[in-house]
């Protein structure tokens, strides 16, 4: 397995819809920097596998295109969130490891 890791920071923002679900936008640059080198082995909607730490948390998770706004979206578990003490308007600093 290869991987290429990537560390940013992001604010946390809650989607706007019936259920609750809270994200981080890759910044632009990350964002392009993982669309170009590993766009075209993205999986189902174009998903990316990669594995996330936050503070002490750390998982693995997909990345989804968010083409409204020209990023990756990377989704926050809940327990995550709790350990991690984020909230929406919150800002995370991300180590994020691509897995292919």
């Amino acid at each position: 397995m290869t991987t290429t890791s990537f560390v940013f920071t992001a604010e946390v923002r809650e989607h706007s819809g019936s259920a609750s679900w809270y994200f981080l936008s890759l910044p632009e640059a990350e964002a392009d920097d993982i669309e170009q080198m590993f766009g075209h082995q993205a999986a189902g909607f174009g998903s990316i596998r990669v594995e996330v730490t936050i503070g002490s948390s750390t998982w693995r998770t997909s990345l989804f295109p968010d083409t409204k706004r020209g990023t990756y979206v990377l989704p926050l578990k809940k327990p995550v969130r709790l350990a991690e003490g984020l909230t929406a308007g919150a800002t995370a600093t991300v180590a994020l490891l691509v897995l292919v």
